[in-house]
C-alpha cells in the first residue's frame, strides 16, 4: 500500500512541462498610419451666358471747371459774385484796376503818333530822289509797326481787367476782396474765383479690367447717392480712357449725368449699377467656395480625390453665385464651403450636390 502511494505521487510529477504562451499575432491585425481623409462636399464649376449687373463705386465732378486769375497786375476794383453764385456766360464777375497798365499804353501811344508823323514826313521826301535813303525810310516804318503791336498787346491785356464767366455755372470759391493785389506774379496765391459747370456732370467709374472688354459706348447705368436714399439716377456712358491703371487694374470711365433740377453736386460718391455683358459663357460658383487668405484669392478643386488650390479673380454676382477667372473649366469639381485648413495635395472623400440645392452659407 504505501509502495502504490509513492507510484501515484512520481506520476503526478512526471505531467508535461508547461507550454509557451499561444503566439496570437496571426490574429491580431496589425495598425499602420492612414492619411486623415476629410469629408467635403463638392460641386461643378457652372457656365452660363452673363446678363447680370453688378455694383461699382463712382464720383461726380463738374463737366467743366476753371480757376479764374488776373492776366494782369492789379488790385481788385470790383467782386460781383460770391460764393454759390449762379452766373451766365459772358457775365462779369471782377474788375481789376492797373493804373501803370494804362500809363504804359499811353506813353506808347504818344511814341507811335509821332513815329507815324516823322514817316509820313520821310515818305513825303523821299518822292524827291536823294533826299532820303531807302534803309531809313525801311528803319521808320519798322519802328511803327512794332509800336502798333505794342499798342495792340496793351489793349487786348487790358480787355483781361474784367473778369468774365467763360460758362454758364457755379461760383464755388471766392478768394479775394476789393483792394486785394492780383497778378499773373503771384503764382502761389490761391485763384479770385472757382467757378463749375453743375447742369451736366461728369460721373467717374473705375471699372474692372475683367469688364472693360464688354463696354457699350452710349448705354445707361443707374446710380444712387446718400444724399437722395430711395431715388434713382441715370448717366450715359460717353468716355472710356481706353487705359488700365496699373495700381488698381480698373479703366476710368465717364458718364454724362443731366442735372438740370440741381439735385447731385460735385464731389458725391455715387452707388452705380453696372450692366454686365459676356459674349463668352462666364464661369460661376457659391462665393463660400472662394477663400481669401494671405496666399492669395483662390478656390479648392478636388481631382481624383486630392486637394488643388487654383487661383481666381472674382468678377459679377449672380444670384446666390458668383463669377471667377482662373484656370478653371466648366464642370470641374470645387469644394463647396472651402477653407485654409484644405491644404495642397490633402486626400479628402467627397460628396457631390448639385447647384440647384446649392443656398448661400448661414
Amino acid at each position: 500500500m504505501k509502495k502504490l502511494l509513492v507510484l501515484l505521487l512520481a506520476v503526478g510529477c512526471a505531467s508535461p512541462s508547461a507550454q509557451p504562451p499561444a503566439d496570437t499575432s496571426a490574429t491580431t491585425p496589425a495598425t499602420t498610419s492612414q492619411p486623415t481623409r476629410h469629408a467635403v462636399e463638392v460641386l461643378p464649376v457652372l457656365s452660363r451666358p452673363l446678363e447680370a449687373t453688378t455694383h461699382l463705386e463712382g464720383e461726380l465732378a463738374p463737366l467743366s471747371l476753371v480757376d479764374l486769375r488776373a492776366r494782369a497786375n492789379g488790385f481788385v476794383g470790383k467782386v460781383l459774385v460770391d460764393r454759390g453764385s449762379v452766373v451766365k456766360r459772358g457775365q462779369l464777375l471782377v474788375t481789376v484796376v492797373a493804373p501803370e497798365l494804362a500809363a504804359q499804353r499811353a506813353e506808347i501811344e504818344a511814341k507811335l503818333a509821332a513815329e507815324q508823323s516823322t514817316l509820313s514826313h520821310l515818305r513825303k521826301a523821299s518822292q524827291t530822289p536823294g533826299v532820303v535813303a531807302e534803309h531809313e525810310l525801311e528803319l521808320a516804318e519798322g519802328s511803327v509797326h512794332v509800336d502798333e503791336s505794342r499798342v495792340t498787346a496793351l489793349r487786348e491785356l487790358e480787355g483781361y481787367l474784367s473778369v468774365v464767366a467763360p460758362f454758364a455755372g457755379v461760383v464755388t470759391e471766392r478768394n479775394v476782396h476789393p483792394g486785394a493785389l492780383v497778378g499773373p506774379q503771384l503764382t502761389a496765391a490761391p485763384p479770385m474765383l472757382h467757378l463749375e459747370q453743375v447742369d451736366h456732370l461728369r460721373l467717374t467709374v473705375a471699372v474692372p479690367e475683367q469688364l472693360v472688354g464688354e463696354i457699350a459706348q452710349g448705354a445707361s447705368a443707374q446710380f444712387s447717392v446718400r444724399a437722395w436714399p430711395g431715388r434713382s439716377f441715370t448717366g450715359t456712358i460717353q468716355r472710356l480712357s481706353r487705359s488700365v491703371d496699373t495700381r488698381t487694374r480698373s479703366m476710368p470711365v465717364e458718364l454724362d449725368v443731366d442735372n438740370a433740377d440741381g439735385a447731385l453736386a460735385p464731389g458725391m460718391f455715387a452707388d452705380v449699377v453696372w450692366p454686365v455683358h459676356r459674349a463668352a459663357p462666364a464661369l460661376l460658383v457659391p462665393p463660400s467656395a472662394i477663400v481669401q487668405s494671405t496666399d492669395g484669392t483662390y478656390v479648392v478643386r478636388v481631382d481624383d480625390g486630392k486637394v488643388t488650390r487654383v487661383k481666381v479673380e472674382r468678377g459679377s454676382s449672380v444670384g446666390d453665385l458668383l463669377e471667377v477667372f482662373g484656370a478653371l473649366q466648366p464642370g470641374a469639381l470645387v469644394v463647396r464651403r472651402a477653407t485654409e485648413e484644405l491644404r495642397p495635395g490633402a486626400v479628402v472623400e467627397t460628396k457631390v450636390v448639385t447647384p440647384a440645392t446649392e443656398t448661400k452659407p448661414p
